[in-house]
Parts: C-alpha cells; structure tokens; sequence
C-alpha cells in the first residue's frame, strides 16, 4: 500500500502528461469526498488512474463504481445533496445518457463538478472527439467550461470547484476537453504544489445539506405550476451571475501561475479584420495559423470561447464588432438549423450593432477528423473574399453569409 506522502507534491513541477493524466492529477490534488463513475472511452483514462489513488490509499474519496453513466451521476448527485465535494467524468454516449440527471444535478443547485472527454454520438459508432455530446446538453443548467490543451484541463478542473462551490453560483460544472487530441495528447503541464491547490479551492462548507439533521430540508419535491418557474428562473439567474465569478477566479488563479483566464481569450485581435471564433483545440491550430498569416500582411485573428454557458455575448460584441468578416467553427451541427450551436449564439449576440460584420459558419471535426492548417488558413482565405464583396454591398453579403453553413472538410465523394 503506498502512502499519501509518497505522491505529495511539494514543488512546482513541469512534466510530460496526457490531458487524463493531468485531469486525474487535479482531482487527486482537489481530493473529493465522492466519486462515483463508469468507464467509457476516452474518458476512461481519467478515472482509471484517480480510482488507483484510491486504491493506493492516496486519496481518501469515497469511490462508487456503478453500472451505467446514469447511476454515476445519480449516485453523485445523492453525495452532493447529503454535503459532500462529488465529482464524477464521462464522454458522448455517457453523457447523453445523463440527459435526465444533468437537469436534476442543476435544479437542486448542486456544485458538482465533472470532466468530460468530448466524443461524437452514435450512429454510427465513433469513439473519437466533437462537441455533440456536450452541445446536446447545452441547455441543462450546468456552466460549461473548455480546454484548449493538457494545461487548460487541468486548471480548468482546480477553478471549477471554486466556480461551483461559490455561493453566489451553486450550479454544476462541466470542464470539456477534445477526447483524444487532448485527453491522450502528450503534452509539458505545469503541475502545482498539493498545498497550493488545497488552499486555492479551500474546505467545501455547504450551506444547507440533507445529512445536516438539525437544519432538516428536502430534496426532490414535486413542483408544479405555483413553484416550478420560479426554480428555474433562479437557476438562469445563477448561470447568468456565474460569468463575473468566473472571471474572479480566473484572475485569482493567474495571480498564483501567471496563467489568467477569462470568458473568452482573444489573439492578436488589437486590428484584426478576419477572425475566427472556435471551441477547444482548433484555437490553437489557429493561433499557428495565424502568426504565419500576419507574417504576410493579413490582419487574422483569433476569439476563443473558453465559457460557452453562460455565454459571453458582451465580450464578443465587443471582441468581434470592429472585424470585417467572422468564421465561426462548431464541432458540432444542429442538423438543418441555422448554424452549429456556436455560430447561432455568436449570430445573436452581434445582432444589432450597427456595422456588425459579415458572419459565417463552418462545421468540422465530427467523428475526430483532423482540422488542419492548411483548412484553417483556407477559411482565412474565404473571409478575405466575403470582406471583399461587403465593400460594394455589405447588406446584401452579410444577409447571405448569415444563412449560410459550410462544412469544412468534408469529402464531396
């Protein structure tokens, strides 16, 4: 049996992780009371590894290995409501099928928190990484948080206990991360002090708890017309106020690492005219792209949308208004909607201004196809050409290129 003092750290280290590795490492850190999940690829790799901290007697959690995604998140959802810090992870089909309990998880206001290895739902069967399976889900209740790369998962998951836990929020929250590309991506991950994480995301003092037996509450009561409404309107308001505690806490978060976060991340958008707004790991397939762009004159740039619940309509109006032409790229397609779910929100939150850019969207990636360079540098190139025509008739161009949805890509055969 190993001993917890054998895995302590107790210097700052950098090292060689997959985006698992560094996802279980922080849970090992933040240390929960109650995990309870079900293996599902690639999510697997997450709890495969914190269930032998478990074993190893590393952590003293409480770990639940159920029969189906659904208990997992039931049986969590039962530890957060009787007082205890519970987190839980899965992926695509495991995710949709807490549909239902992802709604119960955010109406009874419970901060769990849960990693999430981004994979496309069946039919047909594919193991590897889009946004469907979260997008499917976006309006649950729950904040959604991205990562762009081993780094960003792993302080992702250290701020999303404070994010959930604040008084202000009690809401779940999600961390994504691209399976595979990121989940089993090897990359440098700068890992904190044990010491520094526990003292970042502090001792989790519920308000009220169903174990609490002289303050006595209940849970699961049925709410119909007269009560109902007014739950969930509480609930919005929560998600809504989440967005300056997020910022909070990034910021706080950048103060102990260098590393500061916010609600969206722009790159080199001090002039950018052509822009693209992505989701995940293709910001940082861009942001290559980007810098070998500028290098030939082209005013590219680049919003990463790090929170997509709630979702950061200001920033990018006030990110995106001055732009020429918009790309959106969703990961995931609403299927003969008006965009993917990116490119519909981001539409809205433009709507109005009074020179809005010409937008457009393109869906890629399902399945895990790879986006290259050469794809991204492409949509640059179709930007360029909608800036172009704007010029004689912005009106007419825009009304078009709103409407219209490429998928980038795909084979035509």
């Amino acid at each position: 049996m190993a001993t917890t003092e054998a895995y302590r750290i107790t210097e700052r280290r950098r090292v060689t992780m997959t985006g698992a590795e560094a996802t279980a490492e922080a849970m090992r850190q933040i240390h929960p009371d109650v995990v309870a999940a079900y293996p599902i690829t690639p999510q697997t790799d997450i709890v495969m590894r914190f269930a032998r901290f478990v074993a190893d007697g590393v952590v003293q959690t409480e770990f639940v290995p159920v029969e189906s995604e659904h208990s997992a998140l039931s049986a969590v959802v039962g530890a957060s409501a009787a007082g205890a810090r519970a987190m839980t992870a899965t992926s695509g089909p495991g995710f949709a099928l807490m549909h239902e309990i992802l709604y119960v998880a955010a109406g009874y206001r419970l901060p769990i928190v849960m990693p999430v290895a981004n994979r496309a739902l069946s039919g047909p069967i594919n193991i590897h990484g889009d946004h469907s399976d979260t997008m499917g889900s976006r309006d649950a209740g729950w904040i959604h948080l991205y990562a762009e790369n081993a780094q960003e998962a792993y302080d992702d998951l250290i701020q999303a206990v404070r994010i959930a836990e604040h008084p202000e929020v009690r809401v779940p929250v999600l961390v994504g991360q691209d399976g595979f590309i990121i989940t089993h991506g090897m990359e440098i991950v700068e890992v904190l002090t044990d010491d520094e994480v526990r003292a970042f995301v502090g001792e989790y003092r519920p308000e009220r708890y169903l174990l609490d037996v002289d303050h006595p509450m209940t849970v699961g009561a049925l709410a119909l017309q007269n009560s109902y409404f007014e739950v969930k309107r509480q609930l919005a308001e929560a998600v809504r106020r989440s967005a300056r505690i997020i910022a909070d806490v990034g910021e706080e978060f950048g103060r102990l690492t260098g590393r500061y976060y916010g609600l969206t991340e722009p790159y080199r958008m001090e002039d950018a005219e052509l822009v693209i707004v992505a989701i995940g790991s293709t910001a940082g397939t861009a942001k290559d792209v980007i810098d070998e762009l500028r290098g030939r004159g082209v005013k590219a740039g680049l919003v990463k949308v790090r929170v997509f619940r709630p979702f950061p309509a200001r920033n990018l109006r006030d990110l995106l208004g001055r732009a020429r032409a918009v790309a959106v790229l969703d990961r995931a397609d609403s299927y003969a909607g008006l965009g993917g779910p990116l490119f519909a929100e981001t539409k809205a939150a433009l709507y109005g201004l009074p020179q809005a850019p010409v937008m457009t969207g393109y869906v890629y990636g399902l399945g895990g196809r790879d986006i290259t360079p050469e794809m991204i540098a492409a949509v640059y190139d179709d930007l360029g050409q909608l800036a172009e025509r704007a010029r004689a008739d912005h009106a007419a161009v825009a009304a078009e290129a709103a409407l219209s949805v490429r998928y980038l890509g795909v084979r035509e055969r």
